[in-house]
């Protein structure tokens, strides 16, 4: 695989650990509005990163989450938690 295909998933992967925090800081500070604008922020931005990797490089999600070109190519590897 090419060099940016593993910079992107980092990015993917890094921008998305900010998520899961961010959602578990908001389970305990539910009217902390600075943390709800880092987390639709976060949330925007991974969403824009997935939609560009996917394009790139193929489906990140299975079972309908992702989108397949033709032929479907969810079978090529390697898969991102294979990296």
């Amino acid at each position: 695989m090419p060099p940016e295909f593993y910079t992107l998933l980092e990015e993917i992967q890094a921008n998305d650990f900010v998520i899961v925090e961010l959602n578990l800081f908001l389970d305990t500070h539910p009217d902390d509005f600075e943390a709800i604008k880092q987390f639709n922020a976060h949330a925007q931005k991974s969403m824009k990163l997935k939609v560009e990797f996917e394009k790139k490089f193929g489906p990140l999600m299975n079972f309908g989450y992702s989108y397949s070109n033709y032929p479907f190519n969810w079978v090529d590897t390697p898969w991102p938690w294979q990296v």
